[in-house]
């Protein structure tokens, strides 16, 4: 039966792992390096040891495949106004309570190729559609690694960004290749501080953010939201720690959203305060963040971005939409001159949100 699977073009030899005795491998994707003996799937259940090789389950597996505007993901300050080829594999390394999209992280992958699409098929449907670029989302993009690598090859020739929607827990080795192979842009979620972290997902959040410190130091544009969970992660104090972190390791231009939770699959406490959100916010603003949002309050003043020298109301947002749009040309503060933190052209998108194509 093992064998039987590699006959199905979604099941490729695995990029990274190392070979152990007993024809146990380790898998070296994401960090928790998970040590699989033969017959055996990862922690991610996407991993398969076959005879002694590691093997991808989900290689060209799409879950998903839409044209979505970059602000959705969110991105902020990338290539503003732009859509992008969004897609999704099934399962994930992390185990949060309160997953958006548990219908398919929470999933268990088939080999069967039952919606295998070939990478060059990716970017002509973001070409065909006018996308900008490719974003990996939806669930964890570090397993989609080996396809990832291979659409964003294709898509950067063809003149496309890409970018990774992710919970930022991959090995340093797995976001090297991705930054060498064309990977441009990154959304990491923090979910929470060290105990959160050991609570909710068995995991440690200084992984996380080295990593967020590693793709900014590489060129990688990076933005990171913070969902505020009722009862879980919006307590004070673990807020104000998560801002100087990112302070510390990233800087004050980088953006930081505080996005509200509602609930889902097994945590079923109320919505987020938007109270909560808006004091995060000042307390990040004050700290010397420049560029705070709330996420999830549609129509929030908090969710449009501000001069951090004067001010000035820069872009006005309702949602993903973007309404107006202040920039100059060169990237500047028409009032004062500020430079602002942005990448990529401001795409005026009229009528294009979502595209479903699977």
């Amino acid at each position: 039966m093992e064998l039987e699977i590699l006959k199905y073009p979604t099941v490729r030899e695995a990029k990274l792992y190392e070979k152990l005795r007993d024809d146990k491998v380790r898998c070296l994707l994401c960090e928790r390096k998970c040590v699989i003996a033969p017959g055996m799937r990862g922690f991610c259940k996407t991993r398969m040891n076959i005879e002694g090789k590691l093997y991808t389950l989900v290689y060209g597996d799409l879950s998903a495949v839409e044209s979505r505007p970059i602000e959705i993901k969110p991105f902020f300050h990338f290539w503003p106004g732009s859509t992008a080829i969004t897609f999704s594999t099934w399962s994930c390394n992390f185990v949060c309570p309160w997953c958006q999209n548990w219908r398919i992280s929470r999933t268990t992958p088939r080999p069967d190729p039952l919606h295998f699409i070939h990478p060059e098929e990716i970017v002509r449907m973001a070409i065909a559609n006018g996308d900008k670029g490719t974003c990996v989302s939806f669930n964890e993009p570090t397993l989609l690694f080996e396809y990832a690598i291979d659409v964003f090859k294709l898509a950067k020739k063809k003149g496309l960004y890409n970018t990774f929607v992710s919970n930022g827990y991959m090995t340093l080795r797995a976001l090297k290749l991705l930054i060498e192979n064309g990977l441009n842009a990154i959304k990491i979620d923090i979910k929470g501080g060290k105990e959160e972290y050991k609570r909710y997902n068995f995991a440690d959040v200084d992984v996380v953010w080295r990593n967020a410190r590693f793709a900014k130091e590489h060129g990688l544009h990076v933005e990171i939201v913070y969902l505020v969970v009722t009862k879980a992660t919006d307590d004070e104090n673990v807020i104000r720690e998560t801002i100087e972190r990112h302070l510390k390791e990233l800087g004050p231009d980088v953006p930081i959203h505080f996005t509200r939770y509602y609930p889902a699959y097994k945590y079923k406490e109320p919505p987020t305060k938007v109270e909560i959100l808006e004091k995060a916010y000042k307390t990040a603003k004050r700290m010397g963040v420049n560029y705070p949002y709330i996420g999830n309050v549609p129509g929030h003043p908090y969710e449009n971005t501000y001069c951090p020298e004067c001010g000035m109301l820069l872009v006005k947002r309702y949602g993903y939409e973007i309404l107006k749009y202040n920039i100059t040309k060169d990237k500047r503060c028409p009032k004062c001159g500020t430079k602002i933190n942005i990448v990529g052209e401001y795409i005026n998108r009229r009528k294009r949100y979502f595209k479903y194509i699977i």
